[in-house]
């Protein structure tokens, strides 16, 4: 960290210097009107969802889109890169279209977006029946020009934490009368390092095994995408959606692990893990889009095809006290293919303002993901035929869902709808015919219900039936080794997870608002182990139990110092039943009722002295407790910087120090019939970046008025 001090000198330049000339010539004779624009706040509370509105925000500067969403109110990642808002599960939707991505795949492909392209993020606690999710809706809607002619940027960003990464995007849009076409291309060279700890300790026979590793990777990661709409008539427009994104990455890790009995030293063994490999993610969707004005309809006509191709090629090196050289090499060559057709209609019925919104969807993918497991014997590589396999995914999901909504009284304000999922899916294995089909049928309810006593007090209610399914790489039941010692595989026999949802919003003055939910499910399948020999093995695995879940979130947006200065809070806690979830499954040590707090701020200040200095800062904090996991530590994150603007020349520069005070991790225990298992990681996201951008043409962005919100959200809502 002794780049700091550097960095900082670099902030105050910032501040100091005076790039923009100042005119103290007064021109009366120029004003001939005042305009007064009306500048949304950053935060906006509505009935179903929280907007954070981040166009020409100066949080952009030098952050990713993954850096964004993390700031963004009521939503937390996980320790596994998942996304969560409100403590429930999230699908992320970008303009409107279900992203392919999950994990640690998704905050990749995230990363690849410049900040500066999002218009906002809306975060949809209770979604309609329209989205295909189980949980929450995270809504990234990335900024549309409508400028007539070229306009566009270049960007380039240098971070340095442990090690130095780089990155640089090109963004070009062109319209010209009904057409408008939009490309983005990106690349970026990245370097982690990533420090372990775990713990495993064996109720059996006592046994505690202390693991201590350290991976070192490098990715280079090209990404381009191309997005063309043609309006055919002031009613009709066809698109053509299509996004690339691919990696080449490696690493190395060297892991310990000390294996005590009754805390006496049995042995001990070391292992270092060469791997390498390259992803492929190509997606195409065209569209059709029909919007009368004046009727108020809409239908979207959707078909795309989705590809995803994994390689890795991986050398395990293991070396025990008492025991000969082990040496193991694993080969994957995973093709995940997608194909899907999609159709939404709405209108309005009758004359009161009533709105019918339907639609349905048919989803087929493909998955074969083979597997090569060689060991090493006799100074080669010999075929583990017990262990290489291949395993296939085989899924047809068909929907239809119905939106109503009805307004009494100018008042109360309702929406009821229906969806109803038929899924029919087949897992197996090549070697050994083990296999699993399935299918079966869920309705899934949701209601809103809205009541404004007045312009400065409402009051929402709402509830929601869903239903989270596992992600076809769970099934996997292949047995994988870890880089620290330690195996993992799928489970066959997964369950989905159903949950119910009922939630309380209060509104005040349009600033305050104040939510309460209750979750409620009586089965979910989380973290499992098992040993087997001499071999520690982590799988999903379902639990049959009633966990409740009461939460209490309050959000505030406030404007200060003649708007110059935008404050957002939010503060939460939870109180977690878990105490028959715990008993069934025999959790011993584990906590029967668990508290979860969590809290967000985010700031900006606009132009700063006149100068054209704009300065930003976010803070967060979340527990780390979920399912049968108990974090021992609060998580605290917090990023601060400031973007210097030149207007004449549409550049900017920026600086932005990340987590720089205290580096964020987790250490959490995750407990099981035959044992805990303590895991403690540090993780790569501090230290400094620097960013410089460079624009050109009419950057003004068309804003989406409340009518043509729908035309406008993009087209391959998947």
């Amino acid at each position: 960290m002794k780049k700091i001090p550097i960095a900082a000198v670099l902030l105050f330049g910032i501040f100091t210097s005076a790039q923009e000339a100042k005119t103290d010539t007064v021109k009366t004779e120029a004003i001939k009107e005042v305009v007064l624009t009306a500048r949304k706040p950053t935060i906006e509370s509505k009935a179903d969802r929280t907007v954070f509105n981040v166009a020409n925000s100066a949080i952009l500067t030098g952050n990713t889109t993954w850096d964004v969403l993390r700031m963004t109110p009521l939503v937390n990642i996980d320790n596994n890169d998942n996304v969560q808002a409100e403590g429930s599960s999230v699908t992320v939707y970008i303009n409107d279209r279900k992203s392919v991505f999950t994990g640690k795949e998704l905050k990749e492909y995230l990363k690849t977006i410049p900040a500066d392209n999002l218009m906002k993020i809306e975060v949809i606690t209770t979604p309609s029946a329209k989205y295909e999710t189980a949980g929450a809706v995270v809504n990234i809607v990335l900024k549309k020009n409508e400028n007539e002619g070229l306009k566009g940027s270049v960007s380039l960003g240098n971070s340095q934490s442990y090690k130095n990464s780089q990155s640089s995007n090109l963004n070009l849009n062109y319209h010209k009368k009904r057409f408008t076409q939009s490309l983005s291309g990106s690349f970026s060279n990245n370097s982690n390092v990533q420090k372990s700890y775990n713990e495993n300790l064996i109720y059996a026979d006592n046994s505690l095994t202390k693991i201590t590793s350290e991976t070192n990777s490098n990715s280079t990661s090209p990404s381009a995408s191309s997005s063309s709409e043609f309006e055919l008539d002031d009613k009709n427009n066809v698109g053509l959606v299509v996004e690339y994104y691919g990696s080449n990455h490696n690493s190395v890790s060297d892991a310990r692990g000390d294996y005590f009995v009754n805390n006496g030293l049995q042995k001990y063994y070391t292992k270092t893990v060469e791997s390498d490999g390259k992803n492929n993610f190509v997606g195409s969707n065209i569209f059709y889009k029909y919007y009368d004005k004046e009727k108020n309809r809409i239908l979207d006509l959707n078909a795309g095809i989705n590809y995803y191709g994994h390689d890795n090629n991986s050398f395990h090196s293991t070396l025990w006290s008492a025991a000969p050289f082990e040496g193991i090499r694993t080969v994957s060559d995973d093709d995940n293919r997608e194909y899907y057709v999609k159709l939404d209609y709405s209108q309005p019925v009758g004359k009161d303002g009533n709105q019918l919104e339907f639609g349905g969807k048919m989803n087929f993918r493909n998955n074969t993901l083979p597997f090569y497991y060689f060991n090493f014997e006799n100074n080669t590589w010999v075929t583990d035929g017990s262990r290489t396999n291949t395993f296939h995914y085989l899924e047809n999901l068909n929907s239809l869902y119905a939106n109503f909504s009805k307004t009494f009284f100018k008042k109360l304000e309702t929406r009821i709808g229906l969806r109803y999922e038929y899924i029919n899916f087949t897992v197996k294995q090549e070697v050994g015919a083990a296999e699993r089909s399935d299918s079966y049928g869920t309705l899934l309810p949701d209601l809103l219900v809205k009541y404004s006593f007045s312009d400065n007090y409402n009051l929402t209610a709402t509830y929601k039936h869903s239903l989270w399914r596992p992600w076809f790489t769970e099934f996997n039941p292949f047995l994988m080794p870890t880089e620290n010692g330690t195996f993992r595989r799928g489970n066959m026999d997964l369950e989905p997870n159903p949950n119910d949802r009922f939630g309380l919003k209060l509104g005040l003055y349009k600033k305050y608002f104040i939510s309460a939910n209750f979750n409620t499910t009586d089965q979910d399948y989380w973290t499992s182990y098992t040993v087997e020999g001499d071999k520690t093995i982590t799988m999903p695995a379902t639990y049959y139990g009633r966990v409740n879940n009461y939460s209490v979130n309050a959000n505030t947006n406030q404007n200060f110092l003649k708007n110059k200065l935008n404050v957002n809070f939010n503060l939460g806690v939870s109180y977690i039943d878990n105490s028959d979830f715990k008993q069934r499954n025999n959790f011993v040590g584990m906590k029967d009722h668990i508290t979860n707090f969590n809290g967000s701020s985010n700031f900006s200040y606009t132009n700063l002295f006149n100068k054209n200095i704009n300065l930003n800062g976010w803070v967060g904090v979340h527990s780390q407790n979920w399912g049968n996991s108990m974090g021992n530590k609060m998580n605290f994150f917090h990023s601060f910087g400031a973007t210097k603007l030149f207007p004449t020349t549409q550049m900017e520069a920026g600086i932005r120090f990340n987590n720089i005070f205290q580096r964020p991790g987790n250490d959490f225990i995750t407990y099981s019939p035959i044992g805990t298992f303590r895991n403690v990681n540090k993780w790569d996201w501090y230290g400094v970046n620097l960013s410089f951008v460079k624009r050109f043409g009419n950057q003004k962005v068309k804003e989406s008025t409340k009518k043509n919100v729908e035309k406008e959200s993009g087209g391959g809502k998947g």
